[in-house]
């Protein structure tokens, strides 16, 4: 492979976003292993096409209207709410 799928910098912005600190050997390493994932999924462009039908029929149940929880009892567990509705962190 002369031109690699995947470069350093591409990995590190991966782990930027998901707020993940690599060192510069697991770069490296997460660098060698995302080009062999998409060498795997290359691969798969050689795997023959088949038609068929597909055999498909629904495995969910029905909706059913149950009881559920009334709004008291749905919060009185949260560690913080606010308007009658959960609260979470801020997410920035």
């Amino acid at each position: 492979m002369s031109d690699p799928a995947v470069d350093p910098e591409e990995v590190r912005h991966v782990a930027d976003l998901a707020r993940v600190d690599l060192a510069d050997d697991e770069i490296e390493r997460f660098t060698e292993q995302f080009g062999d994932i998409l060498d795997a999924f290359e691969a798969l462009d050689d795997v023959p096409e088949t038609e068929r039908e597909a055999d498909l029929s629904n495995v969910m149940r029905p909706d059913e209207t149950r009881e559920s929880l009334s709004q008291e009892d749905a919060l009185r567990n949260a560690s913080d709410t606010e308007e009658g509705q959960f609260k979470g962190p801020k997410v920035s």
